[in-house]
């Protein structure tokens, strides 16, 4: 073998090992942005799986699925008191942008983009409102407040926000139980509130009931003339006269309260 042939063979397996050993993979779930030496960031992105990365070139591979991170946030209330709220922040980057956002912002982006504007936007939301109603009655609003503060300042920046939580409001021990206190005292009147509101219907229920039988009465006093009275003293006279029980019947004071029919058992034989 000459010395030609040997230095074009040994340059070839060094090229060969040179290539094996720039192997480079993309996970479930991510993409791949290429970096050469020769051209810099190239536009197409490199999907999952095992991919041929010359050592010179870099491959930036970037997670595509929901990702969260926690963050300690130090904030002021609106009368001035320092609160440490536990909060988290959901999001997922954009997979038809994520060239640009290698361009524009690189893989440090949660630092450089998300956590600053989540601070600063915290920061002034939880200025607006009272202890009270940060440990208790505005989470809610705050957490809205803050996702859609964080929406408009995150558009063209290539991520996605999904939710923004506020897990934890640490608050200085005799302010929460204070707090505490009067949402139990709050709670108790709703609930007096609530039983009095039960009693008013029952009664007013009690007073319809009543006003409905007194007005069934007058209408009937009013049909009850002595004539139909007299009728049916006399029907009813006449089925205990068909009757063979011991019986002794007296018409009433307005008819002179004379006997009117007597009979026993022992008259019929």
């Amino acid at each position: 073998m000459n010395e030609g042939t040997f230095c074009v063979k040994r340059a070839a397996a060094l090229a060969v090992v040179a290539l094996a050993s720039g192997c480079a993979s993309v996970g479930p779930g991510r993409i791949g942005v290429l970096w050469t030496s020769v051209s810099g960031t190239q536009q197409r992105t490199w999907g999952e799986g095992r991919h041929v990365v010359a050592p010179w070139n870099e491959l930036y591979v970037y997670d595509l699925r929901t990702m969260s991170s926690d963050e300690v946030l130090n904030v002021i209330a609106s009368n001035g008191l320092q609160i440490k709220i536990d909060a988290t922040i959901r999001y997922h980057l954009l997979p038809d942008q994520i060239v640009a956002l290698q361009t524009q912002i690189g893989p440090e982006y949660y630092d450089k983009i998300l956590a600053p504007l989540l601070r600063s936007d915290a920061r002034r939301v939880f200025g607006r409102y009272t202890p009270e109603e940060i440990y208790s009655t505005k989470r809610e609003v705050i957490e809205r407040e803050i996702r859609e503060g964080l929406e408009a300042k995150l558009d063209g920046k290539h991520i996605a926000l999904e939710a923004v939580l506020v897990r934890n409001v640490e608050l200085p021990e005799a302010i929460r139980r204070a707090i505490d206190e009067k949402l139990a005292a709050e709670q108790e009147v709703l609930k007096m509130k609530y039983v009095l509101q039960v009693a008013q219907a029952q009664a007013d229920q009690k007073r319809a009931e009543a006003s409905g039988i007194a007005d069934y009465n007058a209408i009937v006093s009013k049909s009850l003339t002595p004539d139909i009275l007299q009728f049916d003293r006399i029907q009813e006279l006449g089925k205990l006269a068909d009757s063979s029980n011991a019986k002794t019947v007296v018409i009433g004071p307005e008819v002179g309260s004379k006997l009117l029919l007597s009979t026993r058992p022992d008259a019929a034989r």
